[in-house]
């Protein structure tokens, strides 16, 4: 598929599910995009079965640090998966259309269901380092000056041409990943909110921070809310769960400055606990 084609082609889907379809009998039924520092979520995922990125005809490449690249197919929790084991991001210079291919993909190959995750910045004075968020609601600003996934011509096979976005985190699963997380201990640092996003590479300035908390933003990140479009114009359910590992820095008065290894760092710290609400939540689906 051309990289600026201006929309994603049935056919070019098509062609990169039936390449996977031959090389594994796995038939899945959920979706994960495992974030920043979270690729560890693939850990227990039974009679794995990985392809890397560069081996599927198509695909686009990670290049980010924390996101290793593969593909992978297996069971969790007595449900079939497949998992993104490394996203891809609009500031790595793929088109939008691009990033959210792989979305396209595992819906054509059959999930009801998407689990979304990543790393976000705390923009909310309440968050600490460290807290999981569970996904509300979301403000793409790329989205709204026009980097959108779903502009161009429309195919309806795909999905309808002007889909709504209310609710487009589904309620019944932010629910019981808000019970299965006090469940697990972790009620205290689990929260709700509004996720942002920014194209990055750059970390937002002090201003664009404020704008974010202005307009309701509880959490700052680059990606996501691109694939989670596509995902609800395929009409898949989506639960979105962010881990805090930074605190944005919006105060003028300081030398703190965020970094990517603190991101990582605080992502290998907590993973763990998001993985046990993504494996537990696969379950009760």
């Amino acid at each position: 598929m051309a990289e600026n084609s201006g929309s994603h082609k049935f056919e070019d889907v098509e062609k990169i599910k039936n390449f996977l379809l031959e090389k594994t009998s796995v038939r899945p039924t959920v979706g994960v995009i495992c974030g920043s520092g979270l690729g560890g979520l693939v850990n227990n995922v039974e009679n794995k079965e990985s392809f890397n990125y560069e081996d599927i005809p198509g695909f686009p490449v990670s290049t980010v640090k924390g996101h290793a690249g593969k593909l992978v197919f297996g069971t969790l929790s007595g449900k079939t998966v497949v998992c993104l084991q490394g996203r891809f991001h609009f500031y790595e210079g793929h088109s939008i259309y691009k990033c959210t291919l792989p979305v396209r993909v595992m819906a054509a190959l059959g999930i009801k269901t998407l689990v979304v995750t990543n790393a976000a910045g705390g923009v909310n004075r309440s968050f600490n380092v460290g807290d999981i968020m569970i996904i509300k609601d979301h403000i793409g600003f790329p989205m709204m000056s026009g980097n959108h996934p779903l502009v161009g011509l429309n195919d309806d096979r795909l999905g309808p041409r002007f889909p709504s976005m209310t609710s487009i985190y589904d309620k019944t699963l932010q629910t019981k990943a808000s019970d299965i997380s006090k469940e697990c201990g972790y009620g205290d640092f689990t929260r709700n909110g509004v996720y942002c996003m920014l194209s990055g590479p750059t970390y937002e300035t002090q201003a664009e921070l404020r704008l974010v908390q202005a307009v309701g933003g509880d959490a700052v990140g680059m990606s996501t809310v691109p694939e989670v479009i596509v995902a609800a114009h395929m009409d898949v359910k989506i639960l979105g769960i962010s881990l805090i590992t930074n605190k944005c820095i919006m105060e003028y008065d300081t030398n703190e400055k965020p970094n990517h290894k603190e991101v990582l760092e605080v992502g290998k710290q907590r993973s763990e606990c998001v993985l046990d609400i993504v494996t537990k939540l696969i379950g009760a689906i």
